[in-house]
């Protein structure tokens, strides 16, 4: 019941990380460097929404293995005979 817990937990941290790294980026329209040359646009990200991607995945990923070791690793029934 553990393992199945931490793989839900990491499914919601990924998408957490996905719709937090899809919020870091905007597009910013920067001056032109000389006269009569055109506006030009750049991409800036914010730092914290990039520290939570990071934390996010971080957390998705440790959790994923974790629940994968857990039901790898948890002793089976079979045959109709219980689990030690």
């Amino acid at each position: 019941m553990r393992a199945r817990i931490e793989l839900g937990l990491a499914g919601v941290a990924a998408v957490g990380c996905v719709l937090s790294w899809l919020a870091a980026s905007s597009t910013v329209v920067v001056a032109p460097v000389l006269d009569g040359e055109p506006q030009s646009v750049s991409v800036v990200y914010s730092a914290p929404l990039l520290v939570l991607t990071l934390f996010l995945a971080t957390t998705a990923g440790v959790l994923a293995v974790l629940g994968i070791a857990r039901l790898r690793c948890s002793p089976r029934a079979t045959n109709g005979e219980p689990a030690h």
